[in-house]
């Protein structure tokens, strides 16, 4: 069993694999997410980078924002073993963004449901790509 941890190696800080994500990334939408996923062709530390964000102009409080990116980090982190273990996933790292666009804080259950439901949904789509 993965380690249910998240260190700071495992965030996406970097401005070009954020750049290059954005870009040259898949998207989709499950509410209230907007999910960017995409290879980065060279092998990092971690198998999975994620960046998670919060729109100041949507949350106006940073104590609000704040939570709702804990929530967010800590439902990734007790599922990220769905993404972690892809197939053919030894050359590449994936990044991966989440961005809450929701105007209210909504609950945890609710914000974890839709995070495995994401995971689920890359997982599928390499998966696809690798038959």
């Amino acid at each position: 069993m993965l380690r249910q941890t998240f260190k700071k190696g495992e965030r996406l800080h970097s401005k070009k694999l954020i750049k290059y994500l954005f870009a040259h990334g898949n998207t989709f939408f499950v509410y209230p997410f907007k999910v960017f996923f995409v290879k980065w062709p060279e092998k990092r530390t971690y198998p999975v980078e994620v960046l998670v964000s919060v729109s100041k102009r949507k949350i106006k409080k940073a104590v609000k924002r704040n939570g709702i990116k804990r929530l967010i980090r800590e439902s990734y982190r007790k599922n990220k073993e769905i993404v972690w273990k892809l197939p053919g996933s030894d050359g590449y790292t994936l990044l991966i963004s989440f961005i809450y666009v929701a105007d209210d804080v909504i609950e945890y259950k609710e914000i974890e449901k839709k995070i495995i439901l994401i995971l689920q949904r890359i997982k599928k789509h390499y998966e696809k790509a690798v038959r």
